[in-house]
């Protein structure tokens, strides 16, 4: 079965400004000129199984099929859309970008997305896939993989390194793509460089993405690369971006119920406040166990105060070294966690974390940052932050140390977000071993 239909000239042609990668499964279209560009409908060779407004496949009609000249293999089959009545059922298509789309991440991730565990089992996709120059050969994989898998959720591919191309007309955008902090290196310089990337990508999120498009981050230092993100996609509410400190929340239910001698299911309302790095703060106060205040629970509150704490805050550095890699995996698990905290309503009197803007919040945390804190939603894509929350002595330490170390990652980065000259003053090196 042939995979792709390449031009003649493709070898000549990889660095020109756009290619067609057009497959017998998945219509992927390439752009290869990283300049902005306005946002209209773009010209060239597409193709999707369907339009917006039909949402189901259906059986191929038994007479001789219309040929469109401008797809390749069974997309180039005229479909009969209305014959048959499960069409009714389906939904209109959802567009999800991700960058760093050919990262360990991803290929977790992504199989997730096109199958339909995380959207619905009614609900057809459109993948929009970032990568770059170097990742690209590897980005093609990705999408015969995705082609090979006959996911019949999966409508759409398309592959690129122009994030103006990849974030058109995106509904979530999912961006885990970031430089790794190499030897040498020190927090500012990676505060620098990835913060540079997220300050391209939230540009263009502004000029070309839906106006509700809902954004989490991911590549690190999340937080304040969320920060510079949404403050240079001024047109997309602020309230839409997320940096993803769901990981930090599974981990310490996990820990929780290992503790306690129960299921994880048991563990509710657990909240990751701060920064998405060795100062977080995984908040036991106001954590159930059955129901019950966890310190109700478990009576060891010595091991609460350091071992737990300790234990969330460096489990990721404890996983590579017994395995030798970061927890891709589990990332990509807290990422279909995420979205669906915000897709589905939260359980009542439940809560989840992630890391959001802190204007208005009402917990005297500072404002103009990226703060995880306790989120409810109804289900609609939006949330609320919760008010029912309590705080001692020692949670206010711990939530003062993260507030601070943010303040800090924002004044290192004040060139990227429009407040001036960048002064790097960090009081210490609070890095996660991921970003190495």
């Amino acid at each position: 079965m042939a995979v792709a239909e390449l031009s003649p000239s493709y070898k000549t042609q990889l660095n020109a400004s756009r290619l067609s990668f057009l497959s017998t499964h998945v219509p992927i279209r390439r752009r290869f000129d990283v300049r902005p560009r306005p946002r209209h409908k773009r010209d060239g060779i597409y193709c999707s199984v369907t339009s917006n407004q039909i949402q189901a496949p259906v059986s191929i009609q038994t007479e001789q099929p219309n040929i469109k000249s401008e797809c390749y293999g069974v997309f180039c089959l005229t479909y009969d859309l209305k014959a048959e009545e499960e069409t009714k059922s389906w939904r209109k298509m959802v567009t999800v970008a991700v960058s760093g789309a050919a990262g360990m991440i991803a290929n977790h991730l992504l199989f997730k997305l096109a199958s339909g565990e995380v959207f619905g089992p009614d609900q057809p996709i459109a993948l929009k896939l970032l990568g770059s120059e170097r990742s690209f050969q590897a980005l093609e994989g990705v999408a015969m993989e995705l082609e090979d898998s006959l996911y019949p959720l999966l409508r759409e591919v398309s592959i690129g390194i122009d994030p103006y191309d990849i974030f058109q007309d995106a509904e979530w955008a999912l961006l885990i793509g970031a430089k790794p902090r190499g030897p040498g290196m020190e927090r500012a310089d990676l505060l620098d460089i990835n913060g540079q990337i997220f300050a391209e990508q939230g540009k263009a999120l502004n000029a070309v993405a839906s106006r509700n498009v809902k954004v989490i981050v991911v590549g690190n230092p999340c937080n304040t690369n969320a920060l510079i993100c949404l403050k240079n996609a001024p047109n997309i509410p602020a309230k839409n971006f997320h940096a993803l400190t769901r990981l930090d929340e599974n981990r310490a239910k996990c820990q929780l119920a290992l503790k306690a001698g129960v299921f994880y299911d048991k563990v509710s309302n657990v909240t990751i406040w701060g920064n998405h790095s060795t100062t977080q703060v995984p908040d036991f106060l106001n954590a159930r166990i059955n129901g019950l205040p966890v310190k109700e629970v478990i009576k060891d509150h010595k091991w609460l105060e350091e071992e737990f704490t300790e234990k969330v805050q460096k489990r990721g550095g404890v996983l590579i070294k017994k395995w030798g890699r970061s927890s891709a995996a589990s990332t990509a698990v807290s990422i279909v966690d995420a979205i669906k905290s915000l897709i589905t309503p939260t359980p009542k009197g439940d809560w989840f974390s992630s890391g959001v803007y802190t204007n208005g919040n009402p917990y005297s945390i500072a404002e103009d940052v990226v703060f995880s804190m306790p989120c409810r939603s109804e289900g609609d894509g939006d949330y609320e932050l919760v008010k029912d929350v309590k705080f001692d002595d020692y949670l206010l330490t711990r939530l003062n140390k993260t507030m601070a170390e943010l303040l800090a990652e924002k004044r290192c980065t004040a060139h990227l977000i429009g407040e001036g000259i960048a002064v790097c003053d960090l009081p210490e090196d609070t890095m996660l071993p991921g970003e190495m």
